[in-house]
């Protein structure tokens, strides 16, 4: 299992998906972690209360972008509150707060095992702190 995981983030890592800004978007916020270097900017288009459209652009390890390429893929069609509830399942996945359950975190269960290694749980969750930042209007987010 371990090695379908790793390849989900290397695959989502060489070829990001939604790696645009969508032209028609309406929320933006900026992620970035200052120890590493990792740092993204995302754009979200609201429909009502439905994300129709999601892209990042920016540059980062290989668990950070795909982070924010296969959140990108879940996100997109869902509500505001499914992906902040999304977020939360996320957060309590990657610090290990949380086991991976398939049935209900489906691709992000590939970043479970980032909770052996704590100094890269800041690099996985980035992208989803300015994803929750950009539905609740902040601009920037930093995970220090």
């Amino acid at each position: 299992m371990r090695d379908l995981y790793q390849e989900i983030i290397l695959d989502h890592n060489r070829n990001p998906r939604n790696y645009k800004k969508p032209g028609d978007a309406n929320r933006e916020a900026e992620g970035y972690n200052p120890l590493c270097g990792d740092h993204y900017k995302l754009w979200l288009t609201l429909d009502g209360e439905s994300i129709r459209d999601f892209g990042f652009d920016g540059s980062g390890c290989a668990i950070s972008k795909a982070s924010a390429s296969v959140m990108g893929t879940l996100i997109k069609g869902k509500s505001a509150d499914e992906a902040r509830a999304m977020y939360e399942t996320f957060r309590k996945l990657v610090t290990g707060e949380q086991k991976p359950d398939i049935e209900e975190a489906g691709k992000m269960a590939a970043f479970g095992g980032v909770s052996d290694f704590p100094v890269r749980v800041k690099c996985a969750i980035l992208a989803w702190h300015a994803m929750k930042g950009a539905l609740e209007g902040a601009d920037t987010v930093s995970t220090e």
